[in-house]
């Protein structure tokens, strides 16, 4: 990735969440618990899927990479936010605010669209279950995935290009623990309306078509599980979305409210808290959604645990 500059700016400084020392260190300890439990939660489920031949479905396949993206979404951010609570001054380099920019617009736009494509394969395992073996073969998804990581990389790097081509010429001083779109702009001495237009069409087209296709999928998918005459059949159809479900609530609300915004309701002490909950606290979210709903990943948990155990005591 490329990316130009005509600024006098070489470097961020990062103000973080708080400058209060004890609060620092209380939001030290909180954000690295659930870190950690991120990338435990993420690992768990990536490994289980890959090891247990009964979860080598459409639905656990596309499970997997929504816990990869999960763990490097939250990556891009957290590491950085943890060390700034350590260091009296919290700096990063222009290349550095970049990349981490790019990964972070990337990690967030693919996992967006791959939310839209896990709601179209429950749709299809619902709706057409004689035909979902032949609609979702290996190849198919795939090439579905490869569109997901394509989409939302493409949108992460026309994005990123078209910020760092503004001048940063006067503060260099980020209300922020991260780089993000909004407040870069903020800092920004050029006009940046056709920044401001291209987030707001980039991003607009992104999430709305992707709440369109979730939309439509579970309305067919509510439809056809109503029809289900037996309880227990309607019980395991809702069981099998309900995660998912739950999941795109938390997801889409908080992007909708984030850049789907005027710039006149813009806070940044507001941006900094909506900022966490969908990078840090959602990522840690989703894996224990995941697993603590889906009753074929418990299952696949404890008989990879007892093997473990097992072998040990051997």
């Amino acid at each position: 990735m490329k990316v130009t500059n005509h600024s006098t700016v070489s470097e961020f400084v990062l103000l973080g969440l708080t400058d209060d020392p004890t609060l620092q260190t209380i939001l030290f300890a909180l954000f690295l618990l659930m870190y950690i439990i991120t990338l435990l939660g993420s690992g768990v489920i990536i490994t289980v899927i890959r090891l247990s031949p009964r979860l080598h479905t459409p639905m656990y396949f596309f499970l997997s990479h929504l816990s990869f993206v999960d763990l490097c979404y939250s990556s891009t951010i957290t590491p950085k936010m943890l060390t700034g609570f350590l260091s009296e001054r919290n700096t990063i380099s222009l290349l550095g605010c970049g990349i981490q920019l790019y990964f972070y617009s990337g990690f967030g736009s693919t996992e967006c669209i791959l939310l839209a494509v896990m709601a179209y394969d429950r749709y299809v395992a619902i709706c057409n279950p004689l035909l979902y073996t032949v609609i979702m073969t290996k190849k198919v998804c795939i090439q579905l995935v490869i569109l997901v990581y394509g989409g939302g990389f493409l949108n992460a790097l026309i994005q990123t290009i078209f910020t760092f081509q503004l001048s940063f010429c006067g503060s260099n001083v980020i209300n922020h623990f991260a780089c993000d779109f909004p407040p870069l702009l903020i800092l920004s001495c050029t006009d940046t309306f056709i920044n401001e237009l291209m987030i707001f069409v980039l991003a607009g087209f992104l999430t709305i078509s992707s709440v369109l296709v979730i939309l439509i999928s579970y309305t067919y998918i509510l439809s056809n599980i109503l029809k289900i005459q037996y309880a227990e059949g309607r019980h395991k159809a809702f069981s099998t979305c309900g995660s998912h479900l739950t999941c795109v609530t938390l997801y889409f609300g908080t992007i909708f409210f984030m850049y789907l915004r005027p710039r006149s309701s813009y806070s940044q002490e507001q941006d900094k808290v909506i900022t966490v909950f969908y990078t840090v606290v959602i990522s840690m979210l989703n894996p224990l959604i995941y697993s603590l709903r889906n009753q074929d990943v418990k299952q696949a948990l404890r008989k990879m645990m007892s093997s473990i155990v097992k072998q040990l005591m051997l």
